[in-house]
């Protein structure tokens, strides 16, 4: 992460770019759909990788991650401490009670999509249901406070402010970020504010910016801890965490969520 400096210059999409991303976020909220019906108890998470993948090519899509800095998979799972990039694999089952990040990147006809959200596996804990409302709500809000003429920072505080009042620590190790032709563009979109840590804080919000806004949660510490694959991330202390995650535009009519199926 960048910390300090000048604002980024924050390329603003046209009409037809953003109607183009619509059309990825739209099979990224497709897959994310089917993720919600398939993930259950026994079932591995290769297999939701390959059903994932199978429905993005078939859209003719490429899928985002895989490849990406030698990523291996199309989706990103991250079950019960995991915050996010964990790899799928036959070995990893589903089981009864879980919960199951799933983080989904689609490019097609050029243009990206990335949106993620938490699963239910079966009948969780009344813990973790709280979480992952509080997740989801951080969300929600932080998407309302991305308004043309606002600043990037109205979002940071938004998802941060009703995540903590709920109990809960936001992950600041990981941020949200631009998105377009590219997955990852300026701005970075964090999670938090903390005067002077990120030039993005200042940025004007403008019709056409394009945001990848994901809150990260945890129950415990904001801390993070990086497994030996050199991918997964999760909670230091071991604590539960949750991830939602969508793409936005923003307009003069208001936020424009582009990964709804």
């Amino acid at each position: 992460m960048r910390r300090g400096g000048r604002i980024p210059d924050v390329a603003r999409k046209s009409s037809q770019e953003i109607e183009l991303m619509r059309e990825a976020g739209r099979v990224v909220g497709r897959v994310l759909e089917a993720m919600g019906e398939a993930a259950a108890p026994g079932v591995n998470t290769a297999e939701l990788d390959e059903l994932a993948e199978g429905i993005i090519r078939k859209a003719g899509g490429v899928p985002s991650f895989k490849g990406y800095h030698g990523y291996p998979a199309a989706i990103c799972v991250a079950p019960d401490d995991v915050i996010v990039h964990g790899i799928p694999s036959a070995e990893m089952v589903l089981c009864e009670g879980q919960v199951l990040g799933v983080d989904v990147g689609v490019e097609l006809n050029g243009y990206h999509g990335d949106a993620a959200r938490t699963l239910a596996i079966g009948r969780i804990s009344p813990e973790w249901q709280e979480l992952l409302e509080a997740t989801q709500e951080a969300l929600r809000r932080g998407i309302a406070a991305a308004q043309a003429g606002g600043l990037l920072c109205d979002v940071s505080r938004a998802v941060q402010g009703y995540a903590e009042s709920c109990g809960y620590s936001v992950v600041r190790d990981l941020v949200g970020h631009g998105i377009g032709r590219s997955m990852h563009e300026p701005p970075q979109v964090p999670n938090f504010f903390e005067e002077g840590q990120f030039p993005e804080y200042r940025l004007h919000l403008r019709p056409g910016h394009a945001l990848a806004i994901e809150p990260m949660v945890n129950r415990g510490t904001y801390a993070t801890a990086l497994d030996p694959d050199g991918w997964t991330i999760r909670t230091a202390d071991g604590e539960p965490s949750a991830h939602f995650e969508h793409t936005v535009i923003v307009s003069k009519d208001g936020p424009l969520i582009m990964t709804l199926p």
